[in-house]
């Protein structure tokens, strides 16, 4: 069975950010051999995060508002104490917020490849959440299958 490892590069903007990668896993998959199997997407940070649903504006919109409740920027934390951790780089910064909404979405999806095409829904996009921007971010796939 062929396993092909892909990274795909995300550059975003400030704050949380929501982008839809459906596209970009498509010209990998596109590029295989591959009609039947999976794709594992994963995200390489621990200030990001995927998922599976409607890119729709006004549903994003609901999405940021929904998260800076579940971890407000302005409360306190911890892990903001910069000062109190060892070995953190001077532009530390203080993000304990996007680490909180991160751990309430996932890192990881599989979608399964169907006569060589993604076997999503209708409304359905793969979507990458960036949570602590501006960053260049990483995301790794791996297309497998036959």
């Amino acid at each position: 069975m062929p396993i092909v490892n892909q990274i795909i590069e995300v550059e975003t903007d400030t704050g949380i950010g929501i982008y839809n990668i459906t596209s970009q896993i498509k010209d990998l998959l596109a590029a295989t051999s591959i009609q039947n199997g999976q794709v594992l997407i994963f995200s390489r940070h621990t200030t990001t995060a995927l998922t599976i649903n409607e890119y729709e504006e006004r549903l994003l919109e609901d999405v940021k508002v929904f998260l800076r409740k579940l971890a407000p920027e302005e409360n306190r934390y911890l892990h903001n104490d910069i000062h109190l951790r060892v070995g953190i780089p001077d532009d530390e910064p203080m993000n304990a917020h996007s680490h909180l909404m991160a751990m309430m979405l996932t890192t990881s999806e599989i979608v399964p490849i169907v006569d060589g095409s993604l076997g999503l829904g209708t409304y359905q996009s793969i979507l990458f959440f960036e949570l602590d921007g501006p960053r260049k971010r990483t995301v790794f796939c791996q297309i497998s299958g036959e």
